[in-house]
């Protein structure tokens, strides 16, 4: 029996009632930081030039023309639409759920949740370095990566993906406690939306890196999960599509993914 076979799905111990009639899952809009970063690697440069806390980076115009685009695509008419947003505490996901719910009609009435557990992976003592950047600055911590693999090397001061994990494990007993039943869009940043994957659909760390390594996450693209009362002994959630971009391509709204280094900042 495979490694997979043995591990079971988040859904095999949730009845029914606890899961969201629908799960979105985004990526937030294109950053400052994820521009910065575009530029460092194609410069060849070892560091990413930021001029704050990596929470504190906003949205690019870009950014914000997605966020809009997503928001305008849900509301067109016949879409289903999230009863309730949770949301990365970073600035660059703040704002993407803000104007997400005012593009999409939501108003005010529409409830955003910030939960930290949703915040971007930590990189520690690797924050801001290229992949150049640690192999000139950190040797010790790339030699350690390459053995142990992104999966479960946890920088000095910062997460492995495990670490991650565990503290999503955490945010979808939340979910599961009050929100079952009702449809549910979580904005947060690139490692969570693939390490959510992993949780939902009791993944391996094989199965989840093949998928990272097949493209990036796009900005703002759409992840989504519905109820299936056939998956798992009491129903659970189905991948119905991950990293769908036609929200934005039909708003005509620019599609932006990071350049393939390493999970430096997603």
């Amino acid at each position: 029996m495979s490694e997979t076979a043995r591990r079971p799905a988040i859904h095999d111990r949730w009845p029914a009632p606890h899961w969201p009639e629908r799960l979105w899952i985004v990526r937030h809009g294109e950053s400052a930081g994820n521009v910065a970063r575009a530029q460092a690697l194609s410069a060849g440069a070892g560091r990413i030039r930021l001029d704050r806390r990596d929470m504190d980076i906003p949205l690019s115009p870009r950014g914000i023309e997605q966020a809009r685009a997503l928001g305008h695509w849900f509301a067109r008419p016949g879409m289903a639409r999230p009863e309730t947003i949770l949301a990365s505490p970073y600035v660059r996901a703040r704002e993407t759920a803000t104007l997400f719910r005012e593009a999409a009609g939501g108003g005010i009435d529409l409830p955003i949740c910030f939960d930290e557990r949703l915040r971007e992976k930590e990189f520690g003592i690797l924050d801001g370095l290229t992949a150049a950047g640690i192999a000139q600055e950190e040797p010790q911590q790339a030699r350690l990566r390459a053995e142990l693999g992104k999966f479960y090397h946890r920088p000095p001061g910062g997460e492995s993906w495990c670490d991650v994990i565990l503290r999503l494990r955490s945010l979808m007993d939340t979910v599961a406690l009050h929100h079952g039943g009702r449809r549910v869009m979580i904005i947060a940043h690139q490692v969570v939306v693939l390490c959510l994957r992993y949780i939902l659909e009791g993944l391996s760390e094989e199965e989840i890196l093949a998928i990272d390594r097949e493209a990036p996450v796009v900005n703002c693209g759409v992840t989504e999960y519905v109820f299936d009362p056939n998956a798992g002994p009491g129903g659970g959630l189905r991948l119905s599509s991950f990293n769908a971009t036609a929200p934005l391509t039909d708003e005509r709204a620019t599609v932006t993914a990071e350049p393939r280094s390493q999970d430096e900042h997603s």
